[in-house]
């Protein structure tokens, strides 16, 4: 089969025709660079639930009392209710004496035996006493249930079907004990579903920044939100569905042949079901996991662009773009829609076999039955008793046949749970604890190659001691930053040394050693707080007397103090209440108030106005007396009144050294840099 490409080729050219499997591979492709090889076999299947499964160990005690009432709450309707209906119908409808009862279980034989005597009105009577005592206790009463079934309203789609399948509570019974059963199923899943969204959200956060960088933030989101709720079925499924089933047919056969010996077709036209569905799960199972990946890829890049064109949504409008995102996200969004389409056809095409199948055998249990009372073998009471022993043993047997089809698309969701958590995470090869900075950082050597082979740094040497503001400075794509990144280890060096005093960052514990950095990023990131708990995001414990003096050093404390709620004033989501440069001073402030040994700021200065500028150098030298200040700048009054200069070029150092020692040097690459700037200005 083939399908289109929705993009057209250079000179207008038709589109580009392709398999389907080839455009599902390109939807896992553009869904997440990280995990790409979503076919899932048997075996892989088998691991995944067996994975998804173990989580019962958190929460043994609850699941198997979740099991208990349930099977409890299976079994009264089954093994309980047929007979009051018969009761009703042979011995109150139709007269026939209570003394002449035949076909019931031993069970029953006490309650038969009490109501000897009793005329039609009298068994009624003790019916109806039996009916409402049942509907207090249970919520059952003769003749059917009272189902609690308590579940979110949902369409069919994926996100609203997740949804509900975090919240999911359940019992076949009413009254307390369906109350009671209820609760406790909802407090399971939320529970449960609270945990892998923990776990997978802490994994992705300890990702290294390498990793980060191919995983789009869309996918990520996805994932938490609509791809760990698939746990909840294979969570339950797995373990109840085998035991109750199994349990409940048994007894169910056994209790009908108590009380019918001379009709076992019935068991056996029953047990045909397994092995017919059992067929036809088999024959769809790798094809509902290949379209539910497709659907789930789809939806997360519609997430991803959604993510995308809001984030960037200033850049969007202020080129004119908005007819071109309007086309990116309908095209996105419409491949999303075809995905999950394509994924319900087959379960159609499955419920239509299996419904073909359970009426051709039903009408076969039909037509038994119906033979047997009209030859004068059975009672009229017997047809219910027996349709609903029939109902009894079909539907376990079509939840076990079915189990298998119906988990499909739950691995396939639960496959990329765990893709993004078998990411491997940051390396903490480090074991030693990294004691208060005193000395500060030297590299001999150092070089970084990323994975794909780039190189970006290449045999760098410097010291950048307490007490020092030492400037980065170079070329765009020089490596300013990467060298900055591999201080707090954001990036390992692949060749050389780096030390903070003395100590090989690799042997130091992450946490030890970035309790004591702060890096202040180029691009500024605020959260949707306050200003002030901005402000002491990485100090909580900061007084409002602190926030205000980093707020004064980084020079944003008399704009703060000019808003309407001051420093409680809360951000937007994208703080578009604030400029650029007021946002890059809260997050100065904000690594300022860290008060760490080691300060980086990149690009501090880029978004400041002079006098900002030149009052915010003045307050880093008063800051670095006790501390190392390390800055990436390209402005030169930033950078000139530095105590030391690594100018970089190509990846590597050219030269080191004070601003006037620099400017002494003739012809040398810094003194062009900044002749450069000045013969521009």
């Amino acid at each position: 089969m083939a399908v289109s490409d929705s993009s057209t080729m250079q000179g207008g050219s038709p589109p580009v025709r392709r398999t389907l499997r080839e455009h599902e591979r390109s939807l896992d492709i553009r869904s997440n660079l990280l995990d790409t090889d979503t076919d899932i076999g048997f075996k892989e299947a088998l691991r995944i639930i067996a994975r998804a499964s173990g989580y019962l160990r958190y929460f043994a005690g609850r699941f198997t009392i979740k099991l208990v009432m349930m099977w409890v709450a299976r079994a009264v309707p089954l093994l309980i209710l047929p007979w009051p209906v018969k009761m009703m119908v042979d011995h109150v409808v139709l007269g026939r004496p209570i003394e002449e009862a035949q076909e019931y279980p031993a069970f029953m034989w006490p309650i038969i035996e009490a109501l000897y005597g009793s005329s039609a009105m009298d068994i009624l009577f003790w019916l109806a006493i039996a009916g409402v005592s049942m509907m207090l206790l249970i919520g059952a009463y003769p003749g059917g249930r009272d189902e609690v079934e308590a579940t979110l309203a949902e369409g069919k789609d994926v996100a609203t079907a997740t949804e509900a399948a975090m919240n999911i509570g359940h019992s076949s019974l009413g009254a307390l004990y369906g109350y009671v059963e209820f609760k406790l199923q909802t407090r399971l899943t939320q529970a449960l579903n609270h945990t892998l969204r923990a776990e997978l959200f802490s994994r992705i956060e300890s990702l290294s920044m390498t990793r980060l960088e191919d995983q789009r933030i869309g996918d990520s989101i996805y994932r938490i939100l609509y791809d760990t709720p698939q746990i909840t079925e294979i969570f339950y499924q797995v373990i109840h569905t085998p035991l109750v089933s199994m349990t409940l047919y048994i007894a169910a056969a056994v209790v009908m042949l108590d009380a019918y010996p001379n009709v076992p077709e019935i068991v056996w036209m029953s047990l045909l079901i397994l092995p017919i569905w059992t067929a036809v799960s088999s024959l769809f199972s790798r094809i509902v996991r290949r379209r539910g990946q497709a659907s789930r890829a789809a939806g997360s890049i519609t997430t991803s662009t959604i993510e995308e064109g809001m984030d960037n949504v200033l850049a969007v409008q202020s080129l004119g773009g908005n007819d071109k995102e309007k086309e990116r996200f309908g095209s996105d969004s419409g491949e999303s829609f075809r995905r999950y389409r394509a994924e319900r056809l087959i379960w159609f095409i499955m419920f239509q076999v299996s419904g073909f199948t359970i009426a051709v055998i039903q009408a076969g249990v039909f037509v038994y039955i119906g033979s047997h009372i009209i030859d004068g073998e059975l009672s009229p009471g017997d047809f219910g008793a027996l349709f609903t022993f029939w109902y009894g043993l079909r539907g376990p047997t079509s939840e076990l046949g079915w189990l298998w089809i119906r988990l499909q698309n739950n691995v396939a969701g639960m496959r990329r749970v765990f893709a993004l958590m078998d990411l491997p995470p940051e390396a903490d090869t480090g074991t030693t604890h990294l004691p208060p900075i005193q000395q500060g950082i030297s590299m001999k050597d150092a070089g970084f190659v990323y994975p794909d082979g780039r190189r970006a740094l290449s045999g760098v040497t410097l010291q950048a001691k307490v007490g020092e503001i030492v400037a980065f400075v170079g070329p765009t794509g020089s490596g300013k930053t990467t060298l900055a990144y591999l201080i707090p280890r954001f990036h390992q060096a692949t060749e050389g040394e780096v030390r903070i005093d003395g100590y090989d960052v690799n042997d130091l514990t992450i946490d030890s050693m970035r309790d004591q950095i702060t890096y202040v990023f180029q691009e500024t990131q605020l959260l949707s707080d306050s200003i002030a708990d901005n402000i002491r995001y990485g100090n909580p414990d900061a007084d409002i007397v602190e926030v205000e003096r980093v707020a004064k050093i980084a020079g944003v404390h008399d704009f703060i103090r000019s808003l309407p709620e001051g420093y409680q004033t809360k951000l937007g989501t994208s703080s578009s209440k604030l400029s650029v440069g007021q946002k890059q001073r809260i997050s100065i402030a904000r690594g300022l108030l860290r008060n760490s040994k080691v300060l980086i700021l990149d690009e501090p200065t880029s978004a400041l106005d002079p006098e900002t500028e030149e009052y915010l150098v003045q307050s880093l030298h008063e800051a670095a007396k006790d501390r190392v200040v390390i800055i990436i700048a390209h402005r030169l009054s930033t950078i000139a009144q530095a105590h030391k200069i690594v100018f970089l070029e190509e990846g590597g150092v050219k030269e080191q050294g004070s601003h006037e020692e620099l400017m002494a040097i003739e012809n040398g690459r810094y003194r062009e840099f900044v002749e450069l700037q000045t013969q521009s200005v």
